[in-house]
């Protein structure tokens, strides 16, 4: 999933979608899938769908299934197809977002069991700083200004010992919910598009994994500190409407999605800006 400005403006708008989405489309549950249909998954454009054209083109067809891959820019649409039976599963979405999609909209969409694929990590960089022990008292470090996004980078910031946040503070945290703050630093919110510009103008900025990408910047490589991919909440996975957890064709499709052939393409494609959750 990439940038939650987007999500959250996405999801208000589709306040007026619930109108009872999860009485609507197929009501077949796993056991009454034909194993030999093809399966229908909506992704986003990278790496999501990136990554499902490369099962589709290289893995399979040897495992015995049939994948169709659509492609979506927004991040509501693949949700209500899920909901409404136009499509079998999706792959774009954390878990604090597909939490606060069922809340609002009122649907039953689950993660698939053992089908973490990836995540986009976060990362603090800076253009004149080069380890975070030199990250000056008083220093300016940008944040992205979305609501996800935000609360992950400030919890980047305390995992790392730069401040401490309220003990309430959860998904929603803002500056506001920092307690304690020793560097006394100070935050500057920006689009999440716009970190990477704003290098030149502040001490560090915390940074989406896509972002980076698109910026030359590879949390491996050139991040002060990054998110870690393990136990991540923020990873991105397979998911379908309840009850077709155990559609065999999902099955097949979670194990081919985590599987060492996966993991390497991930790796060599991306430059560490998508790195591997299982």
């Amino acid at each position: 999933m990439r940038n939650t400005a987007k999500i959250t403006t996405a999801v208000l708008a589709a306040g007026a979608l619930t109108l009872g989405l999860s009485a609507c489309g197929s009501d077949k549950d796993s056991g009454s899938a034909d194993p030999n249909a093809t399966l229908t998954v909506a992704a986003t454009p990278t790496p999501q769908g990136e990554i499902l054209t490369y099962v589709k083109d290289h893995l399979a067809a040897k495992a015995g299934l049939k994948l169709e891959v659509k492609e979506f820019t927004d991040y509501v649409t693949p949700n209500t197809a899920v909901q409404q039976g136009e499509v079998d599963a999706n792959y774009f979405q954390h878990q604090p977002y597909l939490d606060d999609f069922n809340k609002k909209n009122g649907t039953d969409i689950v993660a698939v069991p053992n089908a973490t694929v990836h995540l986009e990590p976060l990362g603090l960089y800076a253009k004149s700083v080069k380890k975070l022990a030199d990250l000056k008292r008083g220093a300016t470090i940008a944040l992205p200004n979305d609501t996800t996004n935000e609360a992950r980078a400030l919890k980047l910031l305390e995992a790392n010992g730069l401040l401490r946040l309220k003990p309430a503070a959860g998904d929603g945290a803002t500056p506001k919910d920092v307690a304690s703050n020793p560097r006394n630093l100070k935050f500057k919110e920006l689009e999440a598009a716009q970190l990477p510009r704003s290098l030149g103008d502040v001490d560090a900025a915390v940074i989406n994994g896509n972002y980076a990408l698109e910026a030359k910047l590879s949390p491996a490589r050139d991040a002060l500190v990054a998110e870690s991919a393990k136990g991540n909440p923020y990873a991105n996975f397979l998911a379908v409407k309840k009850g077709h957890e155990d559609d065999p064709r999902v099955t097949k499709l979670a194990k081919l999605l985590t599987s060492p052939e996966v993991k390497k393409f991930i790796a060599d494609q991306y430059d560490g800006a998508v790195v591997a959750a299982f």
